[in-house]
């Protein structure tokens, strides 16, 4: 877990530079009150409990029967979320929760398919809103912004919906590029093992989605994750409200949802861990309504951004550590529970 917590100081490293190279200190950051601050942790918090309800809700449903409590899903869920958020483009989660039901006897083809439909589920919620954001800044003037919102959510959704699409009519397989990577760094044995796990892997869900798509005990299933997700969402538009109607005061919720979806889809750039950086700039270019490339001064000397930070540390920080000692704590237990038998 070393390199996790090192995933952790460089997503500070952002704070470090404006707090070197702008008029930012942190008696601003933290004078947004003691309250909005605390709500902020708080609906922050809400959006990662309704994902984990989503997590145990799916799993009950596609099983059909109790692979654990509701309480051990739920803290499942949560201490995966650390490990997405401390990746680029918020990836890896879903490997840790796939990998936990394979250990609990969940077939990897129905745990793969649990995985990707949560992955579907924020996709679909998270680009709409985004797309919705784009145009809408688009229609108000913010010309680059709105285009750069427009075209990561179009390729997002287009990947997934081709991934969806494909899954439900082909046997898809690792990419040979990829599986050329794994045999490259990996040895003869490991790698072979890993390729061949996770093709089996992929080979059921396709055969789960051939199997499921046109069920409409699926689609009821999937309607009511996705309406799980979309208050996920508005829990975490409502984390920026509190700290945003410093802002603005005419700042409303349905803004505020749309702007941090905005800048949730701008962090999944592979470019840094957990979005730091580009969360931050792309949540200002939307509050700002950029319309030109802005130089370093106009980022740097905005008075939003000891706004945008402050709820940065409150949505992504805070939860990040609550992340941290829940998956210490599934991981404590789980190596004494294996030293004990």
């Amino acid at each position: 877990m070393n390199w996790r917590l090192i995933a952790i100081l460089v997503s500070f490293l952002p704070f470090i530079f404006l707090f070197i190279f702008s008029p930012v200190s942190i008696t601003d950051i933290f004078s947004v009150g003691i309250a909005p601050f605390i709500m902020a942790v708080l609906f922050s918090l809400a959006k990662v409990f309704l994902q984990a309800y989503r997590f145990k809700y799916f799993v009950d449903k596609f099983l059909g029967y109790k692979v654990a409590s509701s309480f051990k899903l739920i803290s499942v869920r949560i201490g995966s979320e650390f490990v997405t958020n401390t990746t680029p483009s918020y990836i890896g989660g879903e490997i840790v929760r796939i990998a936990w039901l394979t250990k609990n006897n969940v077939p990897a083809g129905i745990a793969a398919w649990i995985a990707t439909m949560e992955i579907i589920a924020d996709v679909f919620v998270g680009t709409i809103l985004a797309l919705f954001a784009g145009i809408i800044a688009f229609y108000n003037g913010a010309i680059l912004i709105g285009t750069i919102i427009i075209l990561i959510s179009s390729f997002i959704f287009g990947f997934w919906l081709i991934v969806v699409i494909f899954s439900a009519r082909y046997n898809i397989q690792l990419p040979k590029f990829i599986t050329k990577l794994i045999r490259r760094f990996l040895s003869h044995d490991r790698s072979n093992k890993i390729i061949n796990y996770t093709n089996a892997a992929i080979s059921d869900l396709c055969t789960m989605s051939k199997e499921n798509f046109n069920s409409r005990q699926v689609i009821k299933i999937f309607f009511v994750g996705t309406v799980i997700t979309f208050f996920a969402f508005a829990s975490f538009g409502a984390s920026f409200l509190v700290l945003g109607g410093i802002i603005e005061s005419d700042l409303g919720l349905y803004d505020s949802i749309l702007a941090t979806a905005a800048s949730t889809e701008l962090g999944s750039l592979p470019i840094t861990v957990g979005g730091s950086g580009l969360t931050e700039i792309g949540l200002w270019a939307y509050v700002s309504g950029l319309n030109n490339l802005p130089s370093i001064n106009d980022v740097l000397n905005d008075s939003h951004l000891d706004v945008i930070i402050s709820w940065r540390i409150a949505s992504y920080h805070i939860p990040l550590i609550i992340m941290w000692v829940v998956l210490m704590k599934l991981t404590i237990v789980k190596k004494i529970t294996s030293r004990t038998d």
